[in-house]
């Protein structure tokens, strides 16, 4: 495999091995933050070379929105193998097979051949190699102990200086090579490593070692029994499992019955498990976090009963907090709930909560116990409840993130993955009926955005009703509107769940989460939250972020001014529509503010591009302006920021259009389809316009027709339907004279003069000029005059009298200037490097093509690209430098095959085909 962005690429899809890796992904991995224009097609040439190679191995990588997915058995990647024996290893440790599980963890460790991803530079990648050395690391340690147990110290004596060596700051190996030692007579060699580990944590970390460290220290010093080698307990901080607690304690089972048909969360149960099994250093504090319906409760007593027998025989409490209800409990409730289940009698219990909480800590010193506090509300409600021995350890629910409860490591839920939410329906409905139907099973979970409550609920009405087929429900869910009538089954609702967050919102933040619910977006930029409030804070993330706390809304990312952007589950937004839709006149004006921050954004980003040189009609739309430092922040790169939003925008102006927003939508797709042409963007071109045609007809809005009409112009003539085009630009002309807009007219008579040119209506051209330059002067918009000029000063040079045409095209670059626009510069300069090439001035064509192609280079105009490629190709061929102009030739061929532009294809290939008997004067081709 070659080094560099094919290797990186392909370890990025071996990392998520039969699971489907983003394009986006790849191109963050590969460019930080400053992707090139070309990188998705980097990416795509990456994706097809790598095909070739994977063909002998029989791996496949398949193309799968948004991006791929690289299909291979697990077992013949090493690191899954890896995981796969150790994960084994764990099991038959377990079940006291301790033999079998050494060699399958040493088996495991051969595997390894050097550092993760050795070689690979990609940022994002290093960090997954940093946490897959970790995972080595800990298979190495769990190894070293269990051949502890089996009485190796001898052996281990040798083996482990040499991993400590390589990871010093690792406690778990220190602890064995100590114990190594002391069991094979070696005490003072012993206490050595550990004062040598403790000089090293001290002066490298400013730490102290971890308790189990210090107490094996002690336990050497005294010669603690338990340390020889005969013993099987556990060094670590959990005595070992399945010793029994005195016959005076209370064993206590509360734990609610484990879901039978729970599915997925592999990774997750595994890390809480880490954490309440192997604390450490830490407190033994997991949180699950997670929106509304998403399985937290389910999760946390799954794992609580995997681990309850082995890890914690003293028993489990259990207390549902009711943190989302208006009735929470409170912290002396539920200690005088789990007092009362540790054998204290009613009366000696203590009415103060401080005395509750001491007599729960002392009750619980010397025990095992796992604490599940179920749907907490905040850190208040659940730090009087930690204890504070070494035995227990706490797993907590909730929908507010506890970041201020000390030492817990918390562990976000979220929706399941397509496999796990299908085996869900399996195991509920049945294996045959979602085999039936499999398209309308896939359709179905990606309906309830694959949130584990809604699955339940729709699985359990499929089970109820066995003559009910899978499309019956999706036929029922398609309706967004009344999606969430149909999520309801007995006591399981999705609507309930959500409320219960909904009704714990302050009333602003209520207002807000509703308001939202108006938007109609892929995702939420934070100045939206502001439109929508008519807030203009410098900081509106504060507006919004009390939703994210709750998980109501979810943050995925940050906009170009680095702030937060956030995007609604499904079926969260659709609770969010109810909500803000009980008003409905109020919405209308909210909407409005929304779609107006869009357009006064885009028209400033266009403003930021083209200077004045936008030339479209301006109307009576609301902008709704956010603060202006985060306005600079924000659009810091225009381009950046409008292919970034590019969906969005689309989005804004179907809302626009649904909402009867005339003005608003007609102006949004007017400064949308100015950026969309220069890119080439001609199919969303054309889906804005389909938009904005029947809103401003509906509305009978002139001023927005003619416009309408204008930009459909653009796009006939780009699509080469010329008839179509002139059609559309005289209903335009005809419309801005109704309303007597004189500059749409002025642009209307400019582009009906480039229309009678290409015609070879000269004199009509000529006369379209010169009314169309008084239309600007009357209007005062000069700037606007550099595209007639610019004609003009064409025409003058087809007519061989180049110096008139020159004294046109000066007057057109200057006003070109003054525009800002470097497209408008670019244009001009481009006729007039043709007028040098028409009349043999080869050398300044060559430098004015080359300086009109450099203005247009960023963000790019791939029309505009292959004009000026072609002309230097001819500008080449004239000066006998066949090489030169067979490359600009053959960039420019790319280019209007890329565009689908056939005319542009037939010229450069006519000129191509006689490129080997070209004698240096083939230069009068005129496009």
């Amino acid at each position: 495999m070659p080094p560099g962005r094919q290797q990186a690429v392909l370890a990025a899809l071996l990392l998520d091995l039969n699971r489907v890796v983003s394009t986006d992904h790849l191109v963050d991995m590969l460019w930080a933050h400053d992707p090139p224009e070309t990188a998705r097609t980097q990416v795509q040439i990456c994706i097809s070379r790598l095909r070739r190679l994977l063909r002998p191995v029989r791996a496949v990588i398949e193309t799968r929105p948004p991006g791929y997915l690289l299909r291979a058995e697990p077992e013949k990647v090493d690191l899954h193998l890896f995981r796969a024996r150790t994960r084994e290893a764990v099991s038959l440790r377990k079940k006291g097979r301790l033999e079998e599980a050494a060699a399958l963890l040493r088996e495991a460790d051969a595997l390894w051949r050097g550092p993760a991803l050795s070689g690979i530079e990609a940022g994002a990648l290093r960090t997954r190699a940093t946490r897959i050395g970790a995972d080595r690391v800990d298979a190495l340690e769990q190894r070293v102990g269990i051949e502890l147990e089996l009485g190796r110290h001898a052996r281990l004596v040798a083996e482990i200086p040499a991993l400590l060596e390589e990871n010093p700051l690792r406690e778990g190996l220190c602890a064995h090579l100590m114990l190594a030692l002391y069991r094979s007579g070696r005490k003072a060699e012993a206490l050595q490593v550990y004062r040598s580990s403790r000089d090293r944590l001290v002066e490298e970390l400013g730490l102290e070692p971890g308790a189990e460290l210090r107490a094996l220290e002690v336990a050497i010093l005294n010669q603690d029994p338990d340390l020889h080698p005969d013993s099987r307990d556990d060094p670590g901080p959990l005595p070992a499992p399945g010793s029994l607690p005195s016959p005076d304690q209370h064993i206590l089972f509360q734990l609610p019955s484990d879901t039978s048909d729970f599915v997925g969360r592999g990774d997750t149960e595994a890390a809480v498990a880490d954490v309440l099994v192997r604390a450490g250093e830490s407190a033994g504090i997991a949180v699950l976090l997670g929106p509304p319906g998403v399985g937290k409760s389910a999760a946390a007593v799954h794992v609580a009963h995997r681990l309850a027998e082995e890890y914690f025989p003293d028993g489990q409490l259990y207390c549902d907090l009711r943190g989302t209800s208006e009735a929470a409990l409170t912290p002396s409730q539920v200690l005088g709930r789990f007092l009362r289940a540790l054998g204290v009698p009613g009366q000696a219990i203590p009415d103060d909560l401080d005395e509750r909480a001491v007599m729960y800590r002392g009750l619980l010193a010397a025990r095992r116990v796992l604490i599940v506090l179920d749907d907490a509300a905040s850190e208040r409600q659940v730090s009087p409840l930690i204890p504070g021995g070494d035995g227990c350890r706490v797993l907590i629910t909730s929908r507010a993130r506890l970041t201020g409860v000390p030492g817990a490591r918390r562990f976000e839920l979220g929706p399941l993955d397509e496999k796990h939410a299908l085996a869900l329906l399996h195991r509920v409905v049945g294996a045959r009926r979602v085999e039936n139907e499999p398209e309308s099973a896939r359709t179905l979970v990606g309906m309830v955005g694959r949130l584990p409550l809604a699955l339940r609920i729709v699985a359990a009405r499929l089970a109820a009703k066995p003559h009910w087929t899978l499309s019956m429900i999706v036929a029922r869910l398609s309706d967004e509107r009344h999606r969430l009538d149909e999520l309801e089954h007995g006591d399981m609702t999705v609507r309930a769940s959500l409320s219960l967050t909904y009704d714990g919102l302050d009333g602003a933040t209520a207002r807000l989460f509703g308001q939202l619910g108006l938007v109609e977006a892929p995702t939420i930029p934070v100045w939206g939250a502001g439109a929508l409030l008519d807030d203009r804070r410098a900081f509106p993330a504060d507006l919004v972020e009390p939703l994210v706390d709750t998980h109501m809304l979810d943050t995925i990312g940050v906009d170009g001014a680095g702030e937060p952007i956030y995007r609604f589950h499904h079926l969260v937004r659709e609770y969010a529509r109810e909500k803000g839709g009980q008003d409905p006149s109020a919405a209308r004006e909210r909407v409005r503010r929304w779609v107006g921050g869009w357009l006064y954004l885009l028209e400033e980003a266009n403003r930021r591009v083209f200077g004045t040189n936008l030339l479209r009609v301006r109307g009576r739309g609301a902008r709704w302006s956010p603060p202006q430092a985060y306005v600079e922040r924000l659009l810091a790169d225009p381009h950046q920021w409008i292919e970034r939003e590019r969906t969005s925008i689309l989005t804004a102006i179907r809302q626009a259009a649904d909402s009867g927003l005339d003005e608003e939508c007609w102006e949004l797709v007017s400064q949308f389809c100015v950026y969309a042409e220069r890119r080439g963007f001609f199919d969303d071109f054309e889906e804005a316009l389909r938009s904005a045609v029947a809103m401003v007809r509906t509305a009978a809005n002139v001023r927005g027709i003619a416009a309408m009409d204008f930009s459909t112009c653009s796009l006939r003539l780009n699509r080469g339907e010329n008839d179509a085009a002139d059609e559309a630009l005289a209903r335009s002309l005809t419309g801005f004279a109704e309303v007597e807009d004189r500059f749409g007219v002025g642009l209307c008579r400019a582009w009906m003069a480039e229309s009678a040119y290409m015609r070879q209506e000269m004199d009509e051209a000529w006369s379209l000029c010169e009314t169309a330059l008084a239309d600007f002067e009357a209007v005062g918009e000069p700037e606007a005059m550099w595209r007639p000029l610019t004609l003009l000063g064409r025409i003058r040079a087809d007519q061989r009298r180049f110096d008139d045409g020159q004294v046109y095209l000066e007057r057109a670059l200057r006003r070109a200037e003054a525009t800002g626009d470097p497209r408008a510069r670019s244009q001009v300069l481009y006729q007039r490097a043709r007028a040098d090439l028409s009349c043999g001035r080869y050398l300044s064509a060559r430098n004015r093509f080359h300086e009109a192609l450099a203005l247009i280079t960023r963000p790019g105009d791939p029309m505009g690209e292959a004009l000026i490629r072609f002309g230097l190709g001819r500008v080449h061929l004239a000066l006998g430098e066949v090489g030169p102009a067979r490359e600009f030739l053959g960039r420019s061929l790319e280019l209007w095959e890329r565009l689908d532009d056939h005319e542009g294809v037939v010229q450069v290939r006519g000129v191509l085909d006689r490129l080997s008997s070209c004698d240096g004067s083939m230069v009068t081709t005129t496009r």
